[in-house]
């Protein structure tokens, strides 16, 4: 299966939307965190998202398809895709800030581009992806900041989690390309993904947390639980897997370029989160390697420079709707 292929004016909107419902999922995390521990969340988001979907392929008078290799398939990308990240940038963003949680998120294409040279025969590194991560995590070293070398507190700690949960993402998005491949549409299989998530959360949330002792949530931690659930969780899943299957991993994960200007706006003017000097510096340097990885603007300039590029307005648009080499 080609994992590289080119996006059309569809397909970049889509990108667009699932940015804003992506990064609005760490304001609403946020929001619920004040009331709910993290893994009763998680199981809320999950379980909550799994209900929507399922009333949606009811209405539409289709079905979750039956087999064990691919219930196998649903709970490995329940695991790598849902549990696991969600439950660490729940967990993080606890100590640290949801702008900062969801920068940390923006280093999934650098673990992309290491996860892909070792699992995949078509997206291999070329320089200029491998410059582009050092860039990457030079950023990241700046935001997590000196006091990583003098013990790891909680809040450094966090930080990691929300390190983890990007690399768990470069791997969902690798594996999840053999759905497409098995005829699997995408609203079903972002339902399967959701239930098996759901299994998976159900014990762990009953044993850890004990839900059943916690008080009874207000009105606008419901609110924040029913937003995360329907719009970031089950309309994002289904225009993944959609943008998955036409558009391909790397396209996709594009997606993390976007999703911390919707966090950060969030956090900043509802919230009253502030970003330390250091931490837009570590954007800077991850921008710069986002940059390098996906090649686009460097290939513009290039050609402008050599003056075989069309007008820089044209050449832009153009460029920015071919794949990435």
């Amino acid at each position: 299966m080609t994992a590289k292929k080119t996006m059309g004016p569809a397909q970049w909107v889509m990108l667009l939307v699932l940015s804003v419902l992506w990064g609005g999922s760490f304001f609403f995390i946020d929001v619920a965190l004040r009331e709910l521990p993290p893994l009763t969340l998680v199981l809320l988001r999950v379980a909550g998202g799994a209900a929507i979907l399922r009333g949606v392929l009811r209405a539409t008078g289709a079905r979750l398809p039956t087999g064990a290799v691919i219930w196998r398939s649903f709970c490995c990308m329940a695991l790598i895709n849902n549990v696991i990240p969600f439950t660490l940038l729940a967990w993080g963003q606890t100590h640290i800030a949801s702008g900062l949680a969801s920068i940390l998120n923006a280093t999934t294409p650098l673990w992309t581009v290491l996860a892909a040279q070792r699992l995949t025969d078509d997206e291999k590194a070329t320089p200029a992806r491998i410059v582009g991560v050092c860039l990457g995590f030079s950023g990241v070293a700046v935001m997590i900041g000196a006091q990583a070398l003098n013990g790891a507190g909680t809040a450094t700690l966090a930080e990691f989690a929300c390190l983890a949960a990007p690399l768990s993402y470069a791997l969902g998005g690798i594996y999840g390309r053999r759905f497409s491949a098995m005829g699997i549409a995408p609203v079903q299989t972002a339902t399967g993904q959701l239930v098996a998530a759901a299994a998976v959360l159900l014990p762990v949330a009953m044993l850890v947390d004990r839900p059943w002792h916690l008080s009874l949530p207000g009105e606008t931690t419901w609110a924040a639980v029913a937003a995360l659930a329907a719009l970031s969780t089950a309309l994002a899943f289904v225009l993944y897997f959609q943008l998955l299957a036409v558009a391909g991993a790397t396209n996709l994960l594009l997606v993390t370029f976007l999703i911390p200007v919707t966090a950060i706006f969030l956090g900043w003017f509802v919230l009253g989160e502030n970003l330390s000097p250091r931490h837009f510096l570590g954007i800077a340097f991850i921008g710069g390697g986002l940059v390098a990885i996906d090649g686009r603007l460097l290939r513009v300039l290039r050609r402008s420079r050599t003056g075989h590029a069309a007008p820089c307005r044209e050449a832009v648009a153009t460029d920015m709707l071919k794949d990435i080499h």
